[in-house]
């Protein structure tokens, strides 16, 4: 079991997949505290009803003072819009979601429905999302776990957003497990960096 430290921007849809799996026992971890970048942000209003210890903090170093606080193993970037550096010893332990399938709309510029935009405009036939860790680079980090999802002709924007949160809710949960399972070690060393 992995004690997560959550990361995020806005409201916290992504918190809320976590929470009702760790209800449910199908996520091997426990969330240990929530902060947002983004004072009184739905998300952290959502934390303190579920009872996790929630922060605001406007930058980096004022993040990393809280974490320093808790039992760390992996610190998720749930809907975080902004590039994390954490402390020296989470360096490799840092999990992001991307709504698309890197290396594709992926990198700075790219999230939410900017991505969304960009695949419609390229007129994909499919799309989905990538959990990977982050590194120093928007979106650069070793890949834990993609998954797919097939685009209608007409899908408008909004579609798309739709299918891949969907996805998206079935995926970092899945991504966390691997990493329970086989070690964040596994992961940086298979792409051999």
């Amino acid at each position: 079991m992995l004690n997560m430290a959550v990361l995020l921007s806005g409201s916290g849809r992504t918190l809320d997949n976590f929470h009702e799996r760790i209800d449910k026992g199908t996520l091997a971890g426990k969330i240990q505290v929530v902060v947002g970048n983004v004072k009184d942000v739905l998300g952290l209003k959502k934390a303190e009803k579920y009872g996790y210890p929630a922060f605001y903090a406007k930058d980096n170093a004022e993040i990393n003072r809280i974490l320093a606080d808790y039992t760390i193993d992996i610190v998720c970037l749930a809907g975080y819009l902004k590039l994390y550096t954490p402390p020296p010893s989470l360096s490799r332990a840092v999990i992001n979601i991307h709504p698309a399938l890197i290396p594709s709309f992926c990198g700075e510029g790219f999230y939410g429905h900017h991505v969304h935009e960009a695949v419609k405009a390229k007129g994909c036939t499919v799309s989905g999302c990538t959990v990977h860790f982050a590194n120093d680079k928007y979106d650069e980090g070793p890949i834990i776990l993609q998954k797919c999802v097939e685009l209608g002709y007409d899908d408008g924007i909004d579609t798309i957003a739709a299918k891949v949160f969907a996805i998206e809710c079935e995926a970092f949960p899945e991504a966390i497990n691997r990493v329970d399972e086989r070690g964040i070690d596994f992961f940086w060393k298979r792409v051999g960096r």
